[in-house]
């Protein structure tokens, strides 16, 4: 789907325009869900960061194919510039529509015993959709996230999901630009490339190492990276549309 409302940044890129794309996404779905969730809307664009209600989150799946593969496991953990509540954070295994692989339960440590009694994601996604409403979502490596959860609304009533989020990898990849691809003379002089995954993106900035690839605290992670990506930038005042996809 072409999403519509795209603001000029830079007179290259796009911002894209969320409270517009929600609105007209309103109008056309079929779904009472989705209708709820997108009339809830969002901040402008011009909205500074600091006053931007964040929401992080992260899924655990069977691979990496959203064509092939099911999410297992969803975290979602609320927070803005200076709070996290842990308090109000949600975590759901769910039984994932294909088997479950060795290599993926050696990832996430979900076992066949811990979903057998586990519900569908489609028993979920209401309240899934109703904690992300009006969220800005914040993830680590937007194309799991997006992807996962658009192709499992896909399968279950036939549209896609669309929401804002600001992508903590991408920020990351922004700071050090260049040093985590590096040429062929950093190559040869022996450079290696900066790490930015989410554990050594966050050593970098003084945070604890957590259990990885457990989606609660991959979130909880996700969030503080953000924080302390922001503090660093001292850019508490920036547009949410310039970091926001």
């Amino acid at each position: 789907m072409s999403l519509p409302g795209t603001l000029l940044r830079d007179g290259k890129s796009s911002i894209p325009d969320w409270q517009n794309i929600l609105g007209e996404l309103a109008a056309k779905t079929r779904d009472e869900r989705l209708s709820r969730f997108y009339k809830a809307g969002t901040v402008s664009a011009d909205t500074p960061l600091e006053d931007v209600p964040l929401l992080a989150l992260d899924v655990e799946t069977t691979g990496l194919d959203s064509q092939r593969d099911s999410i297992v496991s969803l975290g979602l953990v609320p927070f803005n510039l200076r709070r996290i509540r842990c308090g109000q954070a949600r975590y759901w295994v769910v039984k994932p529509a294909c088997e479950l692989s060795s290599q993926s339960v050696t990832f996430h440590h979900i076992t066949h015993s811990d979903i057998r009694d586990a519900p569908p994601l489609a028993s979920v996604f209401d309240e899934l959709l109703a904690v992300m409403a009006g969220k800005v979502m914040v993830v680590h490596y937007q194309p799991i996230e997006r992807g996962f959860l658009d192709q499992a609304m896909r399968q279950l009533v036939g549209e896609g999901l669309h929401f804002p989020l600001i992508d903590t990898m991408q920020l990351e990849a922004r700071l050090h630009r260049g040093k985590h691809r590096p040429g062929w003379l950093d190559r040869m002089m022996g450079r290696k490339p900066v790490s930015i995954r989410l554990a050594d993106s966050r050593l970098r900035y003084g945070l604890p190492l957590y259990q990885a690839h457990h989606a609660l605290t991959d979130a909880l992670a996700t969030a503080e990276l953000l924080q302390a990506q922001v503090a660093r930038m001292d850019a508490e005042r920036i547009a949410v549309g310039e970091l926001w996809q």
